[in-house]
């Protein structure tokens, strides 16, 4: 009788933390989907430069926080040792969450390749890890160190210069400088980009986007055509040597060709190439405040580099 007294009260006794591991077990795990690690996905961070990443997360209950983790690997070599942590609380609560987040790599970093995990932490007390690759490389050993001049200039129809709407320089220094002078119907948008060091093959899509759209493409695959006015189109091919890149010259000429790179403000028309898109619907002329930016890809080493100023136009 008491050994069944016994057997009775421990099993009682054991119960809770029976329950307890189902519903450990049963409890949802978040998900991650979407991961983009570096401009263009290319798993590649540069030294003191701004790196790219992006994950879309789903939690089993509600996300608790979310981690990355730059850790070097055991099977290879480095000059020194040194690792990397950040931990993002503003998603707490949430049950969905778009992670894109632009950082940069610290100073300190050390070259080599890493092993980069996301940790998602669930209110449930689960936990996903994924783990990714991740090379980082100084700039002076990148295969190109992409760097940029990007200007928005008013122009007439003759390609002569009526005013600066935004500049952004970092190839030879760092400055910029903003207008508060809109553009007006009728006047010619220039977008004049310049870019150190390309090689191999690329191309490059100057865009207006309507501020309203909140679209700001990062990459040429993501940009929404029925939203974006292609100001100019550019691409180079088949560069055996790092050289200097322009949408306003065409080295390749001898002489080289000076090109008009410029838009009419309520044109009909875009300058996509090689077929442009009417002006309509999402992308109909307005006034109000637009996105003035370029995208580049290099397809030889996949990098990317892209850039936005704000101008405002005036329609009559």
């Amino acid at each position: 009788m008491k050994t069944k007294q016994f057997r009775l009260l421990f099993f009682l006794c054991i119960l809770p933390f029976l329950a307890c591991n189902d519903d450990e077990q049963l409890a949802q795990k978040p998900t991650i989907d979407k991961v983009e690690l570096g401009l263009g996905n290319n798993e590649i961070g540069v030294i003191n430069q701004d790196f790219h990443f992006n994950a879309e997360i789903t939690a089993g209950e509600k996300i608790k926080d979310v981690k990355i983790k730059i850790d070097q690997i055991n099977t290879e070599t480095y000059s020194k040792v040194w690792s990397h942590q950040i931990i993002w609380e503003q998603y707490a609560g949430a049950k969905n969450a778009v992670v894109h987040k632009h950082f940069n790599i610290p100073a300190n970093a050390v070259e080599g390749k890493y092993n980069f995990i996301i940790i998602v932490t669930d209110t449930n007390g689960t936990q996903l890890e994924e783990k990714r690759t991740l090379n980082i490389y100084a700039p002076e050993n990148l295969p190109i160190d992409l760097k940029f001049e990007f200007g928005i200039e008013a122009v007439d129809s003759d390609f002569k210069h009526i005013r600066t709407l935004y500049s952004q320089r970092n190839i030879y220094d760092n400055e910029s400088y903003k207008s508060e002078e809109n553009i007006q119907e009728n006047e010619f948008l220039s977008p004049i980009v310049n870019i150190a060091s390309i090689k191999g093959e690329g191309k490059m899509y100057c865009l207006i986007i309507n501020k309203k759209h909140n679209h700001k493409p990062e990459t040429i695959a993501s940009i929404d055509f029925s939203k974006s006015i292609v100001a100019d189109y550019w691409e180079h091919k088949n560069l055996s040597k790092s050289e200097f890149g322009s949408n306003m010259y065409n080295f390749t000429t001898t002489p080289l060709t000076i090109l008009s790179p410029a838009i009419k403000i309520g044109a009909t028309s875009d300058k996509n190439f090689p077929t442009p898109n009417p002006v309509q619907n999402l992308k109909k002329w307005e006034s109000g405040q637009y996105y003035v930016g370029f995208v580049y890809h290099n397809t030889t080493y996949n990098m990317t580099l892209f850039h936005y100023g704000e101008i405002t136009v005036q329609m009559k």
